[in-house]
């Protein structure tokens, strides 16, 4: 089944091989769910961390990786609901890209900015572990803020 950025593409692409057509809501949904695996494995080490191998993480390490872990998971959720709804913004093909790619980096530096700071940060310090989640999150904000004001605007 194809999106209706697909249809309004497919004339320009003929020529193109089939995985080269393919839309920012077929592929990047995809990334997503096997993103969601990694996400999978790193509970399975939490719980290693908290059970059998307990004292392995700092209470500072514990908590950042509870972060890191379940912002990754609830924001990868949230990215399958975002790739659902950006064919209907209206966008073109190319700024469903650019958005699409914006939420999945955006998703990654937030969630990957807890890890960093597991590993380098310190209690009550900002490091470059806050910096990039905190860039991590005005990275979905704004991929958010977009889709919102591209519905409203397919009214």
């Amino acid at each position: 089944m194809r999106t209706s950025a697909n249809q309004r593409d497919q004339s320009d692409q003929s020529d193109q091989p089939e995985a080269a057509r393919m839309t920012a809501s077929e592929l990047l949904p995809i990334i997503a769910v096997f993103s969601l695996v990694t996400v999978e494995f790193g509970g399975h080490a939490l719980l290693q961390f908290i059970t059998t191998r307990r004292g392995t993480l700092t209470p500072l390490r514990e908590r950042f990786f509870r972060a890191g872990h379940a912002h990754a998971g609830v924001l990868l959720i949230l990215s399958l609901v975002y790739y659902l709804y950006l064919p209907r913004a209206g966008f073109s093909s190319g700024i469903e890209w650019v958005f699409g790619v914006v939420l999945l980096v955006g998703i990654l530096a937030q969630s990957g900015g807890f890890f960093v700071h597991l590993a380098v940060g310190t209690e009550g310090r900002s490091s470059p572990g806050t910096h990039l989640t905190r860039a991590g999150a005005l990275l979905v904000a704004a991929a958010l803020v977009a889709l919102g004001i591209g519905l409203i605007q397919s009214l």
